[in-house]
């Protein structure tokens, strides 16, 4: 079959670089000095044996991250990123994940490399077996299993391109059966190129064994890593043969069972592969990645991209020998340029000139030009050994030591986890709500699909149970007309009423004329001009002692830009405070304090601005706790009303107010109170959510003294607004005063079987 042919085919084209991504990850815990950590693994991180993302393998101390599949390996790495996160911040805070494939120093006696404590028996048991068979130290190794699936569509479209083979099922394992003998034929570059274990610890050999000359390529991949013994034989001819050669080893014992065939690649039909024969090969496991210390997640995406350019490359070239030949050829040169020295020259230079030759070939045909600047760099390596990884490596370990480097990087890359703790890595540019709970789903071990990333749309699913939510808290739990309720302040004014509690009194206006008639009404009073269906305080200004015309027209220009109706409302004198109601219960309340500045008689309110708006704790477009203070049209409005422009000098300590509304998100600072509010307060938030038929809801009280005991029917308390995605994260991070845990409550609600 000359796949070359069929992959320059008109239709076959625009599918070339199609594919299915998927990734496993193996670190050790350790402490931060370096020595193998001695707890269980977290136990916040729930059940291992249903966790979709985060497993262990081998030992207690081994921590397995999986990715979901992806269509790209930029969604892959994102997921990967994200999972990294979570397991990183669940971790006891003395720990850390170490970066290198060759595990630290290990004890001295076997018994305290801990095995897995699995709830299956059965997996104790082939980890007690494999630690009899193969040694505990050797199973320590850690490494990257990277998933690659051609796309259905890429299949499709070559099997309609050919007439040799009958069935789809038949062409696809043919497919991957050559690009599997490619690939253990030619890995020795993936080695050269990316092998990252050149020396080991103490532990790790015992004085009775063979072990290399260090420093080399990569322990992991030669024969002095991880590998089943010698009698362990499998053809890769066809699938057939490799599926027949397995089952008889594991007939006669030589192998325990099917998943301890260990091998640089492996087919995989389904979960098990007593699926190959019903399923046919779905995607070929690669299993000769060493972690990349210079590389936060272990691996970067230019190395998968190459890697992927280099599994299309497999498919295109043609085989030289008979299959079994081909494929220990490879062996036999895999061996030894993995234990070759990091600085020297691989033997291997001309037939690496081919290969990179014939990529080149396969991008031209292709129109894969794109791709040509990932093959230069690595084409680059080829004959600078000392660029490679290993050979990175080598030049820092020479100086200072294997132990230092993996302590040094792994301390780096444990504190960028904690730089941000209100961000999750590879989700950033969701709303910070949104990222909160997506830390909080991956941590308990709900799978997660992002169905819509600009619109923050979710799909959750644990075993069968599926949940939909849009902005981490809009869920099932709310009818289709409570949003809708709510987004409209008169509608939801008038529920309240009707139900016996204090709102504000107003009107509402569809045109500049009507409302500006309306002025003499208002002038001389404290009042309220705002848009009547938006969110997060957008568009409302505050006039506590009446207005000039001017003034009123402006802010119902600010308004009209927000929406086509406006209400003016008497302004409620007290303090606002936000209820976090759910599940009918208040979850937090914060006290927030409009946006401000505090003078130092000095500097300007501009620079002053600035200057707060550099707290990693601001940010924009809901990504952190707190938002930037912005000095747009109702800042300039509010300051003009104090006598003050924003190049005006405030005096030492003088407290300059730049918003009358104190919504976070423009700029206000947070105050957690939650634990210092007379219950009758909750009682009274608790009920308004109740007659609006909400389950989650921000709903705003004025409270004018909150030491005095409030009742429904009384004018202790006035309801401003009802808010129907309340933003979750300012009551995470607050400004001061406790974080509350609020996406954690709403997964929860969602999923009360996960907290039993």
């Amino acid at each position: 079959m000359k796949f070359r042919s069929l992959l320059q085919q008109k239709n076959v084209r625009p599918y070339t670089m199609t594919a299915r991504f998927g990734l496993e990850k193996e670190s050790q815990r350790t402490t931060f000095n370096g020595q193998l950590a001695t707890t269980d693994h977290p136990e916040v991180l729930g059940n291992r044996s249903y966790h979709p993302y985060i497993q262990t393998d081998f030992s207690e101390t081994q921590m397995e991250l999986i990715t979901p599949v992806a269509n790209s390996i930029n969604e892959m790495m994102r997921y990967l990123a994200a999972i990294h996160d979570v397991a990183q911040r669940s971790m006891n805070k003395q720990e850390m994940l170490w970066p290198l494939s060759m595990p630290p120093k290990l004890p001295l006696r076997d018994e305290d490399i801990k095995i897995a404590k699995l709830e299956q028996f059965e997996g104790v048991l082939y980890r007690r077996y494999l630690a009899k068979e193969y040694g505990k130290r050797k199973q320590m190794v850690s490494g990257i299993h990277f998933n690659f699936e051609f796309s259905i569509e890429l299949v499709q479209q070559l099997f309609a391109a050919q007439a040799e083979y009958q069935t789809i099922e038949e062409f696809k394992n043919i497919l991957y059966m050559k690009v599997a003998r490619n690939y253990l034929r030619y890995r020795w570059l993936i080695t050269y190129l990316f092998g990252a274990s050149p020396v080991s610890e103490m532990g790790y050999f015992t004085e009775h064994e063979d072990r290399p000359k260090e420093p080399v390529r990569s322990i992991r991949n030669s024969s002095f890593g991880y590998k089943n013994n010698e009698e362990v034989k499998v053809s890769y001819e066809s699938l057939q043969q490799y599926i027949d050669d397995i089952h008889r080893m594991v007939e006669n014992g030589i192998l325990s069972e099917e998943k301890e065939f260990y091998s640089a690649v492996r087919m995989r039909g389904g979960k098990q592969m007593s699926d190959l024969p019903k399923t046919g090969i779905r995607y070929i496991e690669l299993r000769n990645l060493d972690l990349n210390p210079f590389a936060p997640l272990g691996v970067d995406e230019d190395s998968l991209e190459f890697i992927h350019l280099f599994m299309l490359f497999l498919l295109w070239t043609d085989e030289k020998e008979a299959p079994n030949d081909w494929v220990a050829t490879g062996e036999f040169l895999n061996e030894q340029v993995a234990l070759g020295h990091p600085y020297a020259q691989v033997k291997m230079i001309a037939e690496g000139d081919r290969i990179f030759a014939e990529m080149d070939e396969m991008i031209e045909a292709l129109g894969l030009f794109r791709a040509q600047k990932i093959v230069e760099i690595h084409r680059s390596q080829l004959r600078t050994p000392d660029l490679t990884v290993a050979g990175k490596m080598w030049t820092i370990i020479e100086s200072n030591s294997n132990h230092e480097l993996g302590i040094i990087f792994g301390k780096e890359y444990q504190g960028m986890a904690f730089e941000r703790p209100y961000q999750l890595a590879g989700f950033r540019n969701m709303e910070l709500s949104t990222q909160l709970l997506l830390f909080d789903a991956i941590q308990k071990g709900v799978e997660v699909e992002i169905l819509d990333e600009k619109e923050q749309f979710l799909k959750l699913k644990h075993k069968n149970h599926v949940e939909y939510v849009k902005n981490a808290n809009m869920t099932s739990k709310d009818s289709y007309i409570v949003p809708l309720i709510m987004e409209n302040k008169t509608v939801t004014k008038k529920v309240l009423a009707e139900a016996g509690f204090t709102v504000p009194g107003g009107d509402e206006f569809t045109s500049m004329e009507q409302a500006e008639q309306a002025y003499v009404k208002y002038s001389e009073q404290a009042f309220v001009v705002k848009p009547k269906t938006t969110n997060y305080g957008v568009g409302i200004t505050i006039f506590k002692e009446g207005a000039s015309l001017a003034d009123y027209t402006e802010a119902l220009k600010i308004a009209f830009k927000e929406d086509s109706a406006v209400l003016i409302e008497e302004f409620l004198p007290g303090t606002e405070y936000r209820f976090f109601v759910l599940d009918d219960q208040v979850r937090a309340i914060l006290l927030r304090i409009p946006a401000n500045v505090v003078g130092d008689g000095v500097r300007s309110i501009e620079a002053l601005v600035a200057e707060k708006n550099l707290n990693p704790l601001r940010g924009t477009h809901h990504r952190s706790p707190l938002e930037v203070i912005q000095l747009g049209d109702l800042e300039r409005l509010m300051l003009k009303e104090q006598n003050l422009l924003t190049t005006s000098v405030p005096a030492k300590d003088q407290i300059v107010y730049l918003r009358e509304n104190s919504n976070i998100s423009t700029g206000g600072d947070s105050i957690d109170v939650t634990d210092h509010f007379d219950e009758s307060y909750k009682t009274i938030a608790v009920e308004a959510v109740q007659a609006l038929g909400a389950k989650i809801c921000g709903i705003d009280l004025i409270i004018p003294d909150k030491s005095v005991i409030g009742t429904k029917n009384s004018q202790t308390y006035g309801i401003i607004e009802a808010n129907f995605n309340p933003a979750m994260h300012m009551h995470a991070y607050p400004h001061s005063g406790q974080g509350r845990h609020l996406t954690m409550d709403v997964l929860k609600m969602l999923y009360p079987e996960l907290f039993e």
